[in-house]
């Protein structure tokens, strides 16, 4: 975690929540538009426990998601990988989460990352309308879909970026099969699959 005089000087903080299961580059991309267009001074990576929204999809170990994270993330020194939600187990609340940064960056902006399709969904988030106080939603379309309407009282807008087309299932999918991944994930993440047999 940042410290103590780093966070006072931390004004404008990305974070960046999903199973990352896993990590791919279009998650690097999406990451590298946000400090960018938003001038971020840091960015989060906060792997989910448990997916609210996905009950029956069991997300691979917490340990081996956070492995790929840092080996994705090694040498960037502008985000760091934050363990919270895996650490306190069970069901993922993203409400719980923009507390605990509302507290230990009370002078912050925040900024929450999601993918343009779960734009729609976020009335249904726990605690919404609390939740949209919190912090400025960020949504990155995929390529060819349209531009998201933020749904009241959510305040949001799209990051320009670079649209990705691809998704950690698809990876997931092409691990099984036999195919490669490469330059779908970062070269270390590829290896560290290949070489833990994991996603088989």
């Amino acid at each position: 975690m940042a410290s103590g005089v780093a966070a006072k000087r931390m004004k404008r903080i990305g974070l960046f929540g999903g199973s990352f299961d896993p990590i791919h580059l279009g998650h690097l991309l999406m990451a590298e538009a946000a400090r960018e267009e938003l001038e971020l001074d840091r960015l989060f990576f906060i792997p989910a426990a448990q997916s609210p929204f996905k009950p029956e999809s069991k997300p691979s170990p917490p340990a081996e998601r956070i492995r790929l994270l840092r080996l994705a993330l090694a040498g960037k020194d502008w985000c760091e990988v934050d363990p919270q939600e895996v650490d306190r187990g069970g069901v993922s609340f993203t409400i719980a989460t923009l507390k605990d940064y509302k507290r230990r960056f009370p002078e912050a902006q925040l900024f929450y990352l999601i993918g343009a399709d779960h734009v729609p969904q976020l009335p249904k988030w726990r605690d919404a309308n609390e939740l949209a106080k919190l912090a400025e939603f960020v949504a990155v379309p995929r390529p060819g879909e349209a531009q998201p309407a933020f749904p009241n009282p959510f305040r949001g807008r799209a990051l320009a970026g670079f649209p990705f087309g691809v998704s950690s299932s698809q990876i997931r999918s092409r691990v099984k099969a036999g195919l490669p991944i490469v330059h779908l994930v970062p070269a270390a993440v590829a290896e560290a699959i290949r070489n833990n047999r994991l996603y088989l």
